[in-house]
């Protein structure tokens, strides 16, 4: 079993105790904002969004200990896709209650009719990717110098031309490739260890 199945079963083995709050602060860290997105991709106003993702993490919270995790069946996210898609539902067609969600046997085989192309799983694979990288980059950005950031910003997120960020820093051209190599290592490491769960 690789490193980065075993991480994750790990912090789902320890969300299981609903008493591991540092399990679950970094589950909703990382979580939270993928399910809020989502909501706020289908229509939903920002509350109404908010309480998707509280209502989502809620299902999750009473469903985690029957998570069975089978990657021949799907990862993770999926199911995790599945409950929000139902919770959203039945968001849908009980506006007057407070709406449940499940992560029982019902949303496995939801989870398994799912076509592999579903657009909303394209969309949510994208959003945890950002999510990520956004949990990623502020690590990383706090342990570098500015300077060494902004070089790395310039050319690798907004395309710059490395000699006119070296101009516009001060700073030689060898040592905005520098910042970006070393940069883009940092953020490779973390965003691996942030998707080792």
């Amino acid at each position: 079993m690789s490193a980065h199945v075993t991480t994750r079963l790990s912090l789902l083995l320890r969300i299981r105790d609903s008493a591991n709050a540092e399990a679950w602060t970094r589950f909703v860290q990382i979580y939270a904002p993928v399910i809020h997105r989502f909501g706020i991709r289908r229509g939903l106003q920002d509350a109404d969004a908010a309480d998707l993702t509280q209502d989502v993490l809620r299902a999750v919270s009473h469903s985690i200990e029957k998570f069975e995790y089978d990657p021949e069946t799907g990862k993770f996210r999926c199911w995790l896709l599945t409950i929000a898609r139902y919770t959203l539902c039945r968001m849908h067609q009980l506006r007057s209650r407070q709406p449940t969600a499940s992560g029982d046997s019902a949303v496995q085989k939801i989870l398994e009719a799912s076509p592999a192309h579903d657009p909303d799983l394209i969309s949510w694979d994208n959003e945890y990717t950002r999510r990520t990288f956004e949990l990623a980059a502020e690590h990383v950005r706090s342990q570098v110098e500015e300077v060494t950031w902004l070089a790395f910003s310039k050319t690798a997120i907004e395309q710059q031309d490395p000699a006119r960020v070296a101009d516009e820093l001060g700073i030689k051209v060898g040592t905005v490739y520098v910042s970006k190599s070393r940069v883009l290592a940092r953020l490779q490491k973390a965003v691996s260890e942030i998707e080792r769960i």
